[in-house]
């Protein structure tokens, strides 16, 4: 029988330890200003954000948002400085009114999660402001320009999350910024160590050395990068897809950094797909995923054409999971 929470079961796996029963990945109650959060979507139409790149959705992505196609406002990495500002929004800001309002409802049995600090992500940033073929162009061409644009990022991230941390005290930092496909990462490592590896462990050390746990998101085949987040400190990573090595990897973070994801879908995503096969699938993957700790799990099927209950298969994971989550550990 359990007799941590989930939020405390949670926590312990953050912490390094071995969690009482298999945690479920959270994404947590996010908290902070929506203003200076990336833009995700969920609307229709066009959106700007805090730096005044436009962003679009559309049905066919679940109106999920995109820089908008061929209107980027930065073209040349040398004039940045013209076009790239302080945000007028930040010196407008009252702070302890904004934390005591959006405090004063919080479920105490969330976790409450700060994303990044002023919009998304470094590359992600960068990528927004240039597009792809500039933007990493602009990392080989001028890398020293690359860097002082992220710099000036990151003192907006340093002077955002100081506040966040003094005035809303969350129990989670979730850094992100999606610098990987689903082959490989966008940019070598070289590359990596060079422009955006110092500005992730600035501003992770922000929240590390304030004792806040710190979660890293990254989308695609970020496990070559892996090593460099157990550098940094972070606790976690999510949602750690399933075109990672995870055989390698689990050796690699057991104890060091927790996976939060490493559920591979796509065996058994489609109608043909019996419940013991999918029942299968879950037990083979908590057996490798689980062992030794640093693990939550996350069995997501999305619904797929032709199907007469398109969420039949999900009810088999999270029943077999929950089934199972607690068999793993003493």
């Amino acid at each position: 029988m359990a007799h941590l929470s989930l939020k405390e079961n949670y926590f312990r796996m953050l912490n390094r330890e071995i969690p009482e029963y298999v945690p479920t990945v959270n994404f947590g109650m996010p908290i902070g200003l929506p203003e200076l959060a990336p833009v995700f979507g969920g609307f229709e139409g066009e959106k700007k954000d805090i730096f005044g790149v436009t962003y679009v959705t559309e049905a066919t992505i679940n109106y999920g948002a995109l820089p908008k196609p061929g209107d980027f406002i930065l073209k040349d990495i040398t004039k940045w400085r013209d076009v790239i500002k302080r945000p007028e929004f930040l010196d407008t800001i009252d702070w302890e009114l904004c934390a005591s309002r959006d405090l004063a409802n919080l479920n105490p049995e969330q976790i409450h999660t700060t994303w990044v600090s002023v919009g998304n992500g470094f590359f992600q940033l960068l990528m927004s402001f240039m597009g792809f073929d500039e933007g990493l162009c602009a990392c080989v061409e001028e890398p020293e320009e690359v860097k002082d644009l992220l710099n000036f990022l990151l003192e907006l991230n340093l002077e955002v999350g100081k506040k966040y941390i003094h005035y809303y005290k969350p129990d989670v930092f979730m850094g992100a910024d999606d610098i990987a496909h689903e082959r490989a990462p966008f940019v070598s490592e070289a590359v990596f160590m060079d422009l955006f590896e110092p500005c992730w462990r600035k501003q992770v050390e922000l929240f590390l050395d304030a004792g806040i746990f710190t979660e890293h998101h990254n989308c695609g085949m970020f496990g070559p990068f892996v090593p460099h987040l157990i550098d940094m400190g972070y606790h976690s990573w999510n949602p750690a897809e399933h075109m990672n090595d995870f055989p390698a990897l689990k050796k690699l973070t057991v104890g060091k950094l927790a996976i939060c994801g490493g559920f591979d879908s796509k065996p058994i995503s489609t109608p043909e797909t019996t419940e013991e096969e999918t029942r299968a699938h879950v037990k083979a993957t908590l057996d490798l995923m689980a062992p030794g700790g640093s693990y939550a799990f996350m069995g997501f099927l999305g619904a797929q054409p032709g199907d007469e209950d398109p969420m039949m298969r999900s009810r088999w994971v999270n029943d077999e999971f929950e089934k199972l989550r607690y068999s793993y550990y003493n």
